[in-house]
């Protein structure tokens, strides 16, 4: 069954490091683009970034540009992603799924930026 689960996340000060990663299960992960999103408390879903199926093709939200990374071993069924220079505004839930978003949404990774 298709699945995609989300890790990682966890409390860090503001200009902090955090490796998000992303198991994928139940489907060819080498056939799929796989962005990571987040929803902040009180906003709506937003795209971070997203690889494409080889790993190319990668593009930013502009928010997180230069200390985002994104990455993906389709050999172990693995996506990540490195953040660092954290800010508070990153604070949110930290999600994966193919790109463009399929319908099922996993639980998610809270990461959360404070001192």
């Amino acid at each position: 069954q298709y699945r995609l689960e989300e890790s990682g996340g966890g409390l860090v000060q503001p200009g902090g490091s955090l490796r998000l990663s992303c198991a994928a299960s139940g489907f060819t992960l080498d056939y799929y683009a796989i962005g990571w999103f987040r929803q902040a408390p009180g906003k709506e879903r937003e795209g971070v970034s997203c690889i494409g199926s080889s790993g190319g093709d990668i593009n930013y939200a502009d928010s997180v540009k230069g200390r985002f990374t994104i990455s993906r071993d389709n050999a172990k069924k693995m996506v990540y992603l490195q953040m660092n220079n954290l800010k508070p505004e990153d604070t949110a839930i930290y999600y994966c799924n193919t790109y463009p978003p399929g319908a099922r949404w996993g639980q998610g990774t809270q990461v959360t930026v404070s001192s």
